[in-house]
């Protein structure tokens, strides 16, 4: 018998300044379980820096083809996929060769996978936006094992700063290079 995921909860003030975005945030979020807790907090730093109102988790590990994070338009059209964690190049290609209106967002687990991307050739680069968040900042959020979480998220430029518990947390994202076609 497979094992169950596990639920998180997560009510999240999000502030996005360069956007003039103010929002409140409750998310229940599934953890599969061979997913880290490193990477549950890399899913939901993608969902608050993407965000927009129609932004849902998808079925995350259990399909490895499925985007982590995706928005759709009213008649059901992909408009934004977004990846986690380590993305393979092939795969990318293949989401924006199949979804012409689509933006891909790639938020990877560490700046050097950024650097693995800086040497790929894909078709229609204009369409991805990609970064890497700070893994010292993903550690610290994930060493609290508390299935439900409080906090403020606020984003300035290139910046992440959460408060969580009277404690206050701060990491940049690396924003990624330009890709040629």
């Amino acid at each position: 018998m497979a094992l169950p995921a596990t639920l998180y909860d997560f009510l999240i003030d999000l502030r996005q300044v360069d956007r003039g975005l103010e929002q409140s945030l409750q998310l229940k979020v599934a953890r599969h379980p061979s997913e880290t807790l490193e990477r549950v907090w890399l899913r939901v730093l993608a969902f608050c820096w993407c965000w927009d109102e129609r932004l849902a988790f998808g079925p995350g590990l259990s399909d490895p083809d499925a985007p982590d994070c995706a928005s759709t338009d009213y008649t059901g059209q992909l408009t934004h996929w977004i990846r986690v964690g380590k993305a393979e190049p092939e795969r990318i290609q293949k989401v924006l060769d199949r979804n012409p209106g689509a933006r891909v967002t790639l938020l990877l687990d560490a700046p050097e996978r950024l650097e693995e991307f800086s040497a790929v050739k894909l078709a229609r680069p204009e369409r991805l936006t990609s970064a890497a968040a700070d893994p010292a900042l993903i550690r610290a959020l994930a060493a609290d094992p508390n299935r439900r979480a409080k906090l403020i998220l606020t984003i300035v430029g290139d910046h992440c700063y959460i408060e969580r518990g009277g404690q206050t947390l701060d990491g940049p994202l690396t924003l990624g290079q330009s890709w040629t076609s």
